[in-house]
């Protein structure tokens, strides 16, 4: 049962990278859609991939969340009744949640490579997918036992197909049946780190995040972890996704085009409210790109006028908008 009487949304960035504009975008509008209902922001840092994510992303991206006028009421710096907030200090709490899936058998090992598993999911003609039967699933329990004391593996979750249905608050209805190629996602990596999909729900629902507001890429993923959210016993958030900013060519902005970092932006000239005004203008928030604070924009928050198609971005477009 939810113990707080507000809503509570939240920010889950990775700190691999200096943010870029479509980061910025994700950011300022999960950051309305709670502050226009004077709600609790979260920051969370998803730092579970060792090997990408730094402690210099991480305080830099504090710092640009603070230029930019996005705060937080929970998070690093601040504290909070669920802290940490790195999901690299948690792991105590993805045990908790993982135990339960495995003991409710939910969760299994898997000792194919990902070569194997791929090669197993492409459709033969008329098939929705390949996979129609999984051999890790079949093995005995002694088998299962040797293997596991022999053989490098991840940990999935196991689905029955279930139909997963919820409202999205910009896309609308979405109904989704579970699939073995593309549900049965990976709980826990060999190398002992607990995976994306295990780590967000298990957080958001220790935390009683109510509202997420994140990028149309994750729709498709919400419904497993809509899955998840119930065989672990927490209440349901609400989803709202918004288009992506796409390239010209269609690809989705990402912190390899250095060129549309934060970092860059601010070199080429651009103020925190001139980014602000620019992305206000891209989701129907403004008629112009005029500098805007975040918080001006608070009555002028509307899923009704943000769309669901991508917004295409062009250099040439930044450069005459500043």
């Amino acid at each position: 049962m939810q113990r707080r009487s507000k809503l509570v949304g939240r920010f889950a960035p990775s700190p691999t990278g200096r943010m870029h504009l479509g980061n910025i975008w994700a950011a300022l509008l999960a950051w309305l859609a709670v502050r226009s209902q004077d709600g609790v922001m979260i920051l969370r840092v998803e730092d579970l991939d060792p090997e990408r994510s730094k402690k210099s992303y991480s305080e830099q991206l504090m710092k640009d969340l603070d230029w930019l006028g996005l705060d937080w009421d929970e998070g690093p710096g601040c504290g909070g009744i669920f802290a940490p907030y790195y999901q690299s200090e948690r792991f105590g709490r993805y045990d908790v949640a993982f135990r339960r899936l495995v003991e409710s058998g939910h969760a299994y090992p898997c000792f194919c490579s990902r070569e194997e598993r791929n090669a197993a999911s492409a459709p033969h003609r008329g098939e929705q997918t390949g996979i129609i039967s999984d051999p890790c699933l079949e093995m005995s329990a002694l088998q299962r036992q040797i293997a596991m004391d022999t053989r490098r593996h991840t940990w999935r979750l196991h689905n029955h197909g279930e139909e997963i249905r919820f409202i999205d608050m910009n896309y609308g209805d979405f109904r989704h049946r579970l699939d073995m190629a593309q549900d049965h996602v990976v709980l826990k990596r060999s190398d002992g780190v607990y995976a994306y999909p295990l780590a967000v729900v298990a957080d958001d629902g220790e935390m009683e995040v109510t509202q997420v507001v994140r990028g149309s890429d994750l729709l498709i993923s919400t419904p497993v972890q809509l899955y998840l959210m119930d065989l672990l016993g927490y209440e349901r958030p609400r989803y709202g996704h918004v288009p992506l900013l796409v390239d010209v060519y269609g690809h989705r902005l990402s912190k390899r085009q250095k060129s549309l970092d934060l970092g860059a932006l601010i070199a080429a000239g651009w103020t925190a409210e001139g980014i602000i005004g620019f992305l206000a203008y891209q989701a129907g928030f403004a008629n112009e790109t005029a500098p805007v604070k975040a918080r001006d924009l608070l009555d002028r928050f509307n899923w009704g006028i943000i769309g669901t198609q991508d917004l295409v971005l062009s250099e040439e477009a930044l450069a005459q908008a500043r």
